[in-house]
């Protein structure tokens, strides 16, 4: 199957650092996209989406902005920038947002998150990314974009499963951003991008936290330098242990990586500070599950630091 010529129609369900920005060079680049918003849409919808990036700053006036997904549109392609911790909303809004034959971009944090999505949308519609970029909401509206800004993203991959559909749109999707200045590059093997990018989320997500600093101060000392040399290598391992098979350059260039990045506080760490539900199970729990039984020989730090999240991240649920 071939995808439709017309213009694709977008919807954006999460339109904080990430759906807010990619959502905004999307519109501002002529495509249709539509915004679902909570407490900023009346700021949004009298003084626009305002983009400060590296890229070049911009507002996005009179976006297409809705407080509930009954009054948005079908769309063709839904892309979904929430926190996975949200996910059990999805039950209940991809079934009226997402058009019949309609796509599913996840662009969430973590490993299998596109297993929530296939519970309501069907076999070869679903595709998931990775989004490396730092991005900030810093306000109402508004939001600031630091450094770097790619998309990898492909087909979700199910035995026996045609991905046609999915990657016909995935590649008309990917025109159109690049077309909006969005770094964006199809990938073929999902499993493998979503595993690259835990040996970034894992060892600096997780220290943030439990270290109470931003990446700059992680890697500006030797300890902390050494804490992410770990973790990475237990990303790298646990990735193997499940038949995904990373170059190992990938793990000194991710530190090179880091050296080279704005001073960035992880979303994990925001989450953290503002008390908010953190994607622990996401990031953590999913990758320890998937590696199964040998977890605890595999990714010992991974496995303690999971525990030590999950401990503030259940006061945190209990207290709000």
């Amino acid at each position: 199957m071939t995808a439709p010529a017309e213009p694709l129609r977008y919807a954006i369900l999460g339109s904080g650092a990430v759906g807010g920005l990619y959502g905004a060079m999307l519109a501002k680049s002529g495509c249709e996209v539509h915004f679902l918003l909570h407490s900023d849409f009346d700021h949004v919808r009298e003084n626009g989406l305002r983009i400060d990036s590296v890229q070049g700053d911009f507002v996005l006036e009179s976006p297409q902005v809705y407080q509930s997904v009954e009054s948005m549109p079908k769309c063709d392609v839904v892309i979904v920038a929430l926190k996975s911790t949200r996910n059990a909303l999805l039950d209940e809004w991809l079934p009226q947002v997402t058009a019949e034959k309609g796509v599913v971009l996840t662009l969430q944090n973590g490993l299998n998150v596109e297993a929530d999505v296939r519970r309501t949308i069907p076999a070869g519609h679903v595709l998931g990314g990775c989004c490396f970029l730092c991005s900030n909401k810093v306000g109402p509206g508004h939001i600031h974009h630091l450094d770097y800004g790619r998309i990898a993203f492909g087909a979700y991959q199910e035995p026996g499963v045609d991905r046609s559909w999915a990657e016909s749109v995935g590649h008309r999707i990917e025109a159109d951003m690049k077309s909006a200045g969005i770094d964006a590059n199809w990938n073929d093997d999902l499993a493998k991008t979503r595993w690259r990018k835990l040996m970034w989320n894992i060892p600096f997500n997780g220290l943030s936290v439990v270290l109470d600093a931003s990446t700059d101060r992680i890697i500006g000392s030797q300890p902390g330098r050494e804490l992410a040399m770990q973790l990475i290598s237990e990303v790298h391992a646990g990735a193997a242990a499940c038949g995904v098979e990373i170059d190992q350059k990938a793990i000194r260039a991710t530190m090179e990586h880091t050296e080279t990045m704005v001073p960035y506080d992880s979303s994990m760490r925001l989450d953290f500070l503002a008390k908010r539900p953190m994607e622990v199970e996401a990031i953590f729990g999913n990758p320890l599950r998937a590696i199964g039984d040998q977890a605890s020989q595999i990714a010992p730090s991974i496995s303690m630091l999971y525990q030590q999240l999950a401990f503030f991240d259940e006061a945190i649920c209990r207290d709000a």
